[in-house]
C-alpha cells in the first residue's frame, strides 16, 4: 500500500510540474491578473558610444513593446557584416556611398530603409565674419582625400565662390573647378589637421568631429554651414539599413518612424551642436 501511495504521490508530482513547463509565457504580476506583455527586441548595429539621438528612440519605442539595444562597434568594417550575417538586426553608422561601396565589394544583401542626417560641413574663418569677405587671392583649406574634398569643394560652391563641372558629381575635384572669378587658393591638408590652418588662411572647410573636437559650434561658429540641398543624390546622407529581406519589418518601420521625430532633431541641435542635419525633410 505504501508503495502504491508514494507511486500515486510521484505521479502527481510529475503530472504537474508537466503542466506548469507547458502554460503561457505570460504571468500574473503581483497577483493583479496583469499579464506581462511580449517584447521585440531590436539589436541596433552603431560606431562610437555618442549615439544620444538613440534615447528619445528608445523611449518611445519601449511605449510599443520594442527593446533597441545598441551594439557599439570600434571599427566601420564590422557593422554591416554583423547584419548581413545576422548578428545585428539593423545597423546606423554609414551614408549611402560607404554602404553602396560595401555592398559592391563584399556583396552583402542589405539596404537602406531610412534617412537620418548628414553630418555638417561647414566653412569657419579667423579673419572674416561671411563669405562675402573673402577677397582675391584668398586662401581656403581643405581636407586632401577624395571624398571630404569633394564635398569640401561642394560646400564652397554652394556659397558662390566657384563653380564646378556638373559632370563631376557629388565627387569633384580641383580640377573640376570650371569658374574661380576670386583666384582663391586651395591648400589642401589632412582632414585632421585643417582646424589648425586657421589663422593662416581665409577660410577653412572643416568636418563637424573636427570642428567639436576643436571647441566650435558648428550651429553658432561657422561663416557658411552645409546642406542637404548642396547635393545631387544622397551620397553623404546617413541611413538605418536592413537586410534586404527585411525591408518591409513593420517594427523597423515603427523604428524610422521614431526616429525621424523632432525629438530627434531636438537632441542634433542640442547634444551636437548642429553637427547633424536632418535628412528626412
Amino acid at each position: 500500500m505504501k508503495a502504491k501511495k508514494i507511486l500515486s504521490v510521484l505521479t502527481a508530482l510529475l503530472v504537474a510540474a508537466a503542466v506548469t513547463a507547458c502554460g503561457s509565457s505570460q504571468t500574473d504580476n503581483a497577483g493583479t491578473g496583469n499579464k506581462e506583455e511580449t517584447t521585440t527586441t531590436v539589436k541596433v548595429g552603431v560606431v562610437g558610444e555618442s549615439n544620444e539621438m538613440w534615447d528619445p528612440v528608445i523611449e518611445e519605442m519601449k511605449k510599443e513593446g520594442i527593446n533597441i539595444e545598441l551594439i557599439s562597434f570600434t571599427d566601420y568594417g564590422t557593422p554591416n557584416r554583423a547584419l548581413d550575417n545576422g548578428e545585428t538586426d539593423l545597423n546606423a553608422f554609414q551614408h549611402y556611398a560607404y554602404l553602396n561601396g560595401e555592398v559592391e565589394s563584399h556583396g552583402y544583401d542589405i539596404t537602406s530603409i531610412g534617412d537620418t542626417f548628414i553630418s555638417a560641413m561647414n566653412i569657419y574663418s579667423d579673419k572674416v565674419s561671411t563669405v562675402n569677405e573673402i577677397g582675391q587671392g584668398g586662401k581656403i583649406a581643405v581636407p586632401n582625400d577624395a571624398t571630404n574634398e569633394g564635398r569640401a569643394l561642394k560646400i564652397v560652391e554652394a556659397a558662390g565662390l566657384i563653380e564646378i563641372d556638373p559632370e563631376a558629381g557629388d565627387s569633384p575635384e580641383l580640377k573640376d573647378i570650371v569658374s574661380n572669378p576670386l583666384n582663391l587658393e586651395f591648400v589642401e591638408v589632412d582632414a585632421g589637421n585643417v582646424y589648425a590652418l586657421l589663422p593662416d588662411v581665409t577660410a577653412a572647410v572643416i568636418n563637424c568631429n573636427y570642428a567639436l573636437d576643436f571647441g566650435l559650434n558648428p550651429g553658432k561658429d561657422a561663416i557658411f554651414q552645409d546642406s542637404v540641398s548642396f547635393y545631387y543624390g544622397k551620397s553623404y546622407v546617413n541611413l538605418i539599413a536592413a537586410r534586404t529581406e527585411d525591408k518591409d519589418n513593420e517594427v523597423y518601420k515603427k523604428i524610422v518612424k521614431a526616429y525621424q521625430s523632432d525629438a530627434v532633431k531636438e537632441v542634433y541641435d542640442t547634444t551636437f551642436k548642429g553637427s547633424y542635419l536632418p535628412a528626412w525633410e
